[in-house]
């Protein structure tokens, strides 16, 4: 597959705005975000995104005491958003934006916060969130009613600092250990002690399937996304001392059920990833805002990273008619066969780590 230059150099335009492309539907985004200046209210919401129309609305929004992060699409719509980690609530969305439920885990027995995301099992009626117990550090998966947020269970991540976590194709669970200790004000400690792992769990009994560690210990598991044939893209982020080796690490490792390769490249950060469809090329794009860079890993080419997009505070990254990312001026649109497209956003708004295409 060959990446167009012309494009890629498009999105450095200083205008926020690039032709849309009026073959791409419109689409609904569930976000978060905080306003554009520090310290600013953090929000989680629905964007509503025409492309054709070359429009990008608020279409429902909520603002939350502590900064958000993971969210997931519900079958009717709707959302569910969880806080950051040492997180407190989690939350559902109608597909208006209004709120439907919210819960305080400060209110449950077992002394637990939130790792930062949340996901539904394969038959819908449960849900997996990522926690850790606030007394002895160690990680903690939630069980949990997907009606009423209830607790139902309790497992081990078999691992520290739970992030993300996914249901395979068997229904069973992959789970990201991030394998950072940090202390009560989240502030990172013993990174020689680091333990970072992917570890898939079964999805009925939480018992332990596999489990795989990067070669190098101070790669932190963070970030997971399927592609169509799939293999699980790990968003890496190095933890290295030295600002030489962190630049040199990897940020991403491919996942075929029984390896984890690392790939080269990427300045050992990878803020989110999403899956490319495999009418695309397949793979996964990665987001380094630091790098303000988008990078694109496809079966085809697996030895290396291919740069996509170059935007300022490149980040939040979902697959909907191609590959959306969230930047500092607004939301832009990455296709391998089409010119790249790029919308202002409706108001001074800085989004989080994450976004999700929305059911309509």
């Amino acid at each position: 597959m060959i990446v167009q230059r012309r494009h890629l150099l498009a999105l450095l335009a200083g205008s926020a705005v690039l032709p849309a492309h009026a073959d791409a539907p419109p689409l609904r985004l569930g976000v978060a975000w905080r306003g554009a200046a520090e310290g600013s209210d953090h929000h989680v919401g629905i964007l509503a995104v025409d492309w054709a129309a070359r429009t990008l609305r608020i279409a429902g929004q909520l603002r939350v005491p502590t900064r958000p992060h993971g969210l997931f699409g519900e079958p009717d719509g709707g959302l569910l958003a969880v806080a950051l980690r040492p997180g407190r609530w989690l939350l559902r969305l109608a597909p208006d934006g209004s709120v439907r439920q919210r819960i305080d885990i400060a209110d449950e027995p077992l002394p637990r916060r939130f790792g930062g995301h949340v996901v539904a099992s394969a038959d819908g009626t449960r849900l997996y969130t990522t926690e850790t117990d606030t007394h002895s550090g160690g990680g903690r998966i939630g069980v949990r009613d997907a009606s009423t947020l209830k607790k139902l269970d309790d497992w081990d991540s078999h691992g520290v600092e739970p992030h993300q976590l996914l249901v395979d194709r068997e229904g069973h669970v992959v789970l990201a250990n991030g394998g950072i200790w940090r202390d009560r004000d989240d502030r990172k400690i013993q990174l020689d002690r680091m333990d970072a792992s992917l570890v898939r769990v079964h999805g009925g009994s939480g018992e332990p399937l596999g489990q795989w560690r990067p070669a190098d210990p101070r790669l932190s598991v963070r970030h997971l996304a399927w592609d169509d044939s799939g293999l699980l893209g790990v968003a890496l982020q190095a933890e290295h001392d030295r600002a030489a080796d962190k630049a040199a690490a990897p940020a991403l490792a491919v996942w075929d059920g029984r390896t984890l390769q690392t790939v080269p490249g990427g300045n050992g950060y990878a803020g989110d990833i999403t899956g490319v469809p495999a009418a695309g090329g397949g793979g996964f794009v990665i987001s380094n805002a630091f790098r303000d860079t988008a990078w694109w890993w496809q079966p085809s080419a697996a030895d290396r990273l291919t740069e996509v997009a170059q935007l300022q505070r490149a980040y939040a990254l979902a697959t909907g008619s191609g590959v959306l990312v969230a930047a500092g001026r607004g939301l832009a649109r990455w296709h391998p066969r089409e010119a790249p497209a790029m919308l202002p956003w409706p108001e001074p708004m800085a989004l989080d780590n994450h976004m999700v295409v929305l059911r309509s």
